[in-house]
């Protein structure tokens, strides 16, 4: 993810942080890791350690996606100027 795709990205993810005094992961790897993973199709057991434990990042992904982090990206990309550095984006 380039700098300027992790600027736009980075204050949803400030948003729907939880407050419970846990060090911050590196969110933008990560994100890098779910856009492989939705790129792929492949099971979360097949998650490369590379993007860190997937037993860990699976539960912060169905946290963003209950609270609908993931509809708000795409509403906002669909707004601005910005969705010309992720391509289109389907809601």
């Amino acid at each position: 993810m380039s700098d300027e795709e992790w600027a736009f990205i980075e204050r949803f993810i400030l948003a729907v942080r939880a407050p419970n005094g846990r060090k911050p992961t590196d969110h933008c790897l990560v994100l890098d890791g779910i856009f492989w993973f939705a790129g792929t199709g492949a099971p979360w057991r097949d998650w490369p350690e590379e993007f860190g434990k997937w037993s860990s990042v699976y539960p912060q992904f169905r946290r963003s996606t209950l609270v609908g982090f993931w509809e708000d990206i795409m509403d906002a990309l669909n707004q601005s100027s910005a969705a010309r550095l992720f391509g289109p984006v389907a809601v």
